[in-house]
């Protein structure tokens, strides 16, 4: 079935028709024109969304003057300590999916010191898109890195491709068992756009 734009938009709940439906009723009529098993989502990012992450080169980036961004990132909207509200809502909209990010800042702050406590917030996460119906989609690193990572070159430096693969490797070893489908890295050209 080959929809153009409007037709795509009204039935992803667009059009007034597609409003006043329940989000259940609107997700099952968009949806049917698609393959079986197709990812009917929402995604978001961690440092644009958890709130204070302040190990993160990002939030330095914010926070030192004279400074590319508008505004601090600051609080968020503190999904860190509300994603059990946030999951809700994307299931609620009739979503199937949640890709998310882990923030690499904050499970390994340091070199090689990895954060128990932050590997079993994000396995906490996992675990309450499964108890939701929701497929988990995991994202290891949507374009923030720790402090320590930028001060040593980031992605310039020879040894990112290593010391990235650890992190991935630790975090996989404690999260992959539950997730749906992970993304290695989301928006790689970012260090074009901020430097």
């Amino acid at each position: 079935m080959g929809w153009d734009r409007r037709e795509f938009l009204g039935a992803a709940g667009a059009s007034a028709a597609a409003a006043a439906l329940s989000a259940t009723e609107a997700a099952a009529q968009s949806a049917a024109g698609f393959p079986k098993g197709f990812l009917w989502g929402a995604a978001t990012a961690a440092h644009q969304i958890e709130g204070n992450n302040v190990s993160s080169d990002l939030w330095l980036a914010e926070t030192v003057k004279p400074t590319l961004f508008r505004e601090p990132s600051g609080d968020a909207c503190n999904s860190f300590a509300l994603w059990p509200t946030d999951l809700d809502l994307v299931r609620d909209l009739g979503l199937n999916t949640y890709r998310f990010s882990i923030e690499w800042a904050r499970i390994e702050p340091e070199p090689g010191q990895f954060s128990a406590a932050m590997l079993d917030h994000y396995k906490a996460v996992i675990d309450g898109c499964r108890a939701r119906g929701l497929n988990p989609v995991v994202t290891f690193n949507h374009f923030s890195s720790p402090r320590w990572f930028a001060a040593r070159g980031g992605w310039t430096n020879p040894e990112a491709p290593e010391l990235f693969a650890r992190y991935c490797d630790h975090a996989a070893r404690r999260l992959a068992a539950n997730m749906g489908s992970a993304v290695t890295l989301n928006e790689p050209n970012m260090i074009t756009v901020i430097g």
